[in-house]
């Protein structure tokens, strides 16, 4: 067992690396983030069997290189002889940081400097060439000019809602030394809010690959967050509606019930539509009292208050067909308008694949828009790998084209 004293010995000498050391330490930590950020996404997010380790190495060689060693000099050489008063001001407390008008100045100096300039004419160029090198088979920078001038402004405020706070602190309150591993940490904790979001997302996997703060990474992390401000029945006043195979009721009084027989409620969907509440259950009952709850059902105090309608469920025959080896969540997003379901479950079928659920709703963006949102839970007897895959893959992802699909996210699940 080691001693108190000398694991404190060994801490206080690992605290003074980074201050002993800080362009090494700063490489080393950026470069290590960097390959590390890449395994999470190849493995978490893309689902890879088997690593891509060329990919791993180039991502980690930008880490290493430009990271640590071109943003290292950055920002501790160079802004610290443009700002020689930073190293004084970062020792301040908060309320001498205050009154301090050359330390504040200083802070947002560099924060200016490093989010509109060298991020837009350093950062993003190296970045896109660096991804153009490791994703292409055949890389073009005639593309990366044209990605790199067509994502700039969505890429720029992407990243100042991230980094304007985030270099704001690094800037007003880290050590000279710290700088780096302070970005490295921000930067590794977004590739790792990504991944767990965005797990088995394989159509975005190139995306997010690199773990850089960009128009497109930052619109994955938002997606889902528009609220719905009104029902589809409120959203067409012109049209008749009608309810199919639903039922309408108090979910107290029916959830209670349910309970009381000793039943058990497993999926449930309810929804208000106009003036209705709908409810759909499935409710398991033990067999000795399923004719029982089906009778209950009936009495007067439920049907008084609810319109039930009941039926009776019975395992599925597979007449000798195979179980899922493979299941793909995939979610669509699109401006609402006739053929999008037909559309999006005609590819699903001919590559396939059976339903196991489908979900479809109406909703209103921020920006005031009518979209039409698919859910859909399917599943296939046969297990695609490697090339086959990536074809079934790039198959379905050509309906974001052929619809004008403003988001469609695909996530495997492989048995």
């Amino acid at each position: 067992m080691v001693p108190a004293i000398t694991r404190l010995s060994l801490w206080s000498k690992a605290k003074a690396v980074p201050a002993s050391y800080p362009f090494a330490f700063g490489v080393v930590l950026s470069g290590f983030k960097t390959s590390f950020s890449d395994l999470l996404v190849q493995k978490v997010v893309e689902q890879r069997s088997e690593i891509d380790w060329r990919r791993n190495f180039a991502f980690a060689t930008f880490g290493f290189v430009y990271l640590g060693g071109v943003q290292y000099t950055l920002y501790v050489p160079i802004f610290g002889r443009l700002f020689p008063h930073t190293r004084t001001f970062v020792n301040l407390s908060w309320r001498e940081k205050l009154k301090d008008a050359r330390g504040l100045f200083g802070v947002a100096a560099q924060t200016f400097l490093d989010q509109c300039v060298h991020h837009p004419l350093m950062y993003f160029p190296a970045f896109y060439c660096t991804k153009e090198l490791v994703m292409a088979e055949k890389p073009d920078f005639g593309k990366v000019i044209e990605d790199y001038k067509r994502n700039m402004k969505e890429d720029l405020v992407a990243l100042w809602k991230i980094w304007l706070p985030g270099t704001a602190i690094n800037f007003a309150f880290m050590p000279m030394h710290l700088r780096i591993p302070f970005v490295a940490g921000i930067s590794l904790l977004w590739t790792c809010v990504l991944s767990t979001m965005r797990g088995g997302d394989v159509a975005h996997g190139e995306d997010m690959a690199g773990g850089a703060v960009t128009g497109s990474t930052y619109s994955l992390l938002k997606e889902g967050l528009d609220a719905f401000n009104m029902t589809p029945v409120e959203m067409d006043e012109n049209m008749h509606h009608l309810n199919i195979s639903a039922a309408a009721g108090l979910v107290a009084m029916l959830s209670h019930h349910v309970a009381d027989w000793g039943g058990n409620i497993t999926h449930s969907k309810m929804a208000r539509l106009g003036s209705e509440f709908i409810i759909q259950m499935h409710v398991a009952v033990p067999p000795s009292t399923a004719s029982g709850f089906l009778e209950s059902l009936k009495n007067k105090k439920l049907t008084e208050e609810l319109d039930i309608q009941t039926t009776t469920l019975t395992q599925p025959q597979r007449n000798g067909s195979k179980n899922a080896l493979m299941g793909m969540r995939i979610h669509c997003v699109g401006i609402d308008r006739p053929g999008m379901l037909a559309a999006v479950t005609e590819k699903i079928a001919l590559n396939g694949m059976s339903f196991e659920d489908i979900t479809t709703k109406l909703r209103v963006s921020r920006k005031g828009e009518r979209e039409f949102v698919i859910d859909a839970l399917v599943s296939s007897p046969t297990r695609l790998e490697g090339e086959a895959l990536d074809n079934c893959i790039r198959d379905l992802a050509s309906l974001k084209e052929d619809l004008n699909l403003s988001i469609f996210d695909i996530r495997v699940h492989i048995a």
